[in-house]
């Protein structure tokens, strides 16, 4: 009788193990599934980011938040309302007499040929970065305080690659915040 439960208890345990393995194999991918879903990407990041009450406190800040939403525009995967989104966070780090040359309709329409072109052209930003704080330059221009920022973008067209530079003039609004007044292209250093 003793060996009779015995060999009952084993195929219990046995059966058990079996039905615990089969559970864990077939309920394994659920939870795979359930992280991708979850994965926050750039562009998320970039729409969940508050500018209203988490604004930059830096000219370096707030032209690599910036860079962040062009490397988007010209890198990520987005729908039209998600682009709309972006332009809209784009424009809370302009100047105010930057966004009167670029009424928000313009700066929409624009950046959607530019973006359609980069497609055309098979191009996209794969990096970019802003000059360390040390080398960024402060000056007071007609009252303004003002902030001289230098940024570069490493971009892909096809198989070539190719390095743009950009000064960005940051000027300090009534708020107290660094906003981009101006952008130009300029010529980098052999050494960057």
């Amino acid at each position: 009788m003793k060996k009779a439960i015995r060999i009952g208890l084993s195929v219990i345990i046995c059966a058990g193990l079996v039905v615990g393995y089969y559970y864990y194999l077939s309920h394994r991918n659920d939870n795979n599934t359930t992280e991708d879903a979850t994965k926050v990407t750039e562009v998320d990041k970039i729409l969940q980011k508050d500018f209203d009450e988490q604004y930059p406190t830096s000219p370096r800040e707030v032209v690599k938040w910036y860079n962040r939403i062009i490397t988007a525009y010209y890198g990520e995967e987005y729908t039209d309302e998600q682009l709309e989104e972006m332009a809209d966070q784009a424009r809370k780090l302009l100047d105010d007499e930057l966004l009167q040359y670029n009424p928000k309709d313009t700066y929409l329409e624009n950046l959607k040929k530019d973006i359609d072109n980069y497609k055309t052209l098979n191009k996209k930003i794969v990096q970019s970065s802003v000059s360390d704080s040390n080398d960024i330059t402060y000056a007071t221009v007609k009252g303004a305080s003002c902030a001289y920022v230098n940024a570069y973008y490493f971009s892909k067209e096809g198989s070539n690659y190719s390095r743009t530079y950009q000064e960005f003039v940051l000027r300090k609004d009534s708020k107290g915040k660094w906003k981009i007044l101006t952008f130009r292209l300029t010529e980098g250093e052999d050494n960057e």
